[in-house]
């Protein structure tokens, strides 16, 4: 199929198709005439590496699992470097919520502080000057 049809039968667009393909994660036969040519499993491959983009895996991270990907869940099939990896991208999504949390609280902490120091009647900020 050519990848007008795969982006119909996956929902993904063109070019994230073609983003894809640069990044290793699809690889498309070339017809004579040049044309991008997916076999079937392409859908499923699509499918794949939008889940696990979902779970916030990179398309770096993708490319080094999805060799061990299988099924529409997708399922991964246990290895060492595979749960090393899981592990790795788990650890920085932690360490990234934290620092969010912490950003979050010292916003809510100059809120609250700068309500507490305005009068009641405080007139709005003209930006304009």
């Amino acid at each position: 199929m050519l990848i007008g049809e795969l982006s119909r039968r996956t929902g993904v667009r063109t070019h994230q198709l073609r983003y894809y393909e640069a990044q290793g994660l699809l690889t498309p036969c070339r017809s004579a005439g040049g044309y991008r040519e997916y076999t079937d499993d392409a859908v499923l491959t699509v499918h794949q590496i939008r889940k696990l983009l979902g779970a916030g895996l990179s398309t770096d991270d993708i490319a080094y699992l999805l060799p061990c990907v299988t099924g529409p869940a997708p399922d991964l099939e246990p290895c060492p470097e595979l749960l090393d990896a899981l592990r790795a991208r788990l650890h920085g999504l932690d360490e990234h919520i934290d620092t969010l949390v912490r950003s979050r609280q010292a916003l809510a902490d100059y809120i609250e502080a700068t309500e507490q120091r305005a009068p009641k009647n405080y007139p709005p900020c003209d930006s304009t000057q």
